[in-house]
């Protein structure tokens, strides 16, 4: 009984055996084809993830260069402004601008409305309604409690 289901089993397999080899050969696959085709898709699960990790490392790389690049500009940038700074001419020229200081013995004069009023209706509906001729801390309070009576 034994040998019989040795047989048996060994039919089998030699059976599925031409069944398989048969149903290639009708597709046009041969062994060596099936093992080649086999061997590139296991090469290719293989070298995926570290291929994507290259091409994400060198994403990367371009990126802290570009940001490099760009750090170093405003470090340039930085430098030169130091270096305009240290000149005592720009110093005075920048007081007298944004400081409006003037030297021993100079005049200042500043020219006031000189820039001519483009648009007068700028105001709030709050500002028109407050009282004209009271102290300014009145004037606050009244905004104050006036702000949001006619939203």
């Amino acid at each position: 009984m034994m040998a019989h289901r040795r047989f048996f089993a060994a039919g089998l397999i030699a059976t599925s055996r031409k069944t398989i080899q048969s149903g290639l050969k009708k597709r046009g696959l041969s062994n060596r084809a099936l093992i080649v085709g086999i061997v590139l898709f296991a090469l290719a699960v293989t070298l995926a993830p570290p291929i994507q990790h290259y091409f994400t490392q060198k994403a990367q790389i371009n990126s802290l260069r570009t940001q490099l690049s760009d750090n170093q500009a405003m470090l340039d940038k930085a430098a030169d402004e130091l270096a305009q700074w240290n000149d005592p001419e720009y110093v005075a020229s920048q007081a007298r601008a944004r400081l409006h200081f003037v030297f021993p013995g100079e005049r200042q004069y500043i020219v006031v409305g000189s820039d001519a009023i483009e648009n007068t209706n700028d105001q709030t509906k709050v500002s028109e309604q407050l009282p004209v001729g009271l102290p300014w801390y009145s004037r606050l309070i009244s905004s104050i409690t006036s702000t949001n009576v006619n939203q």
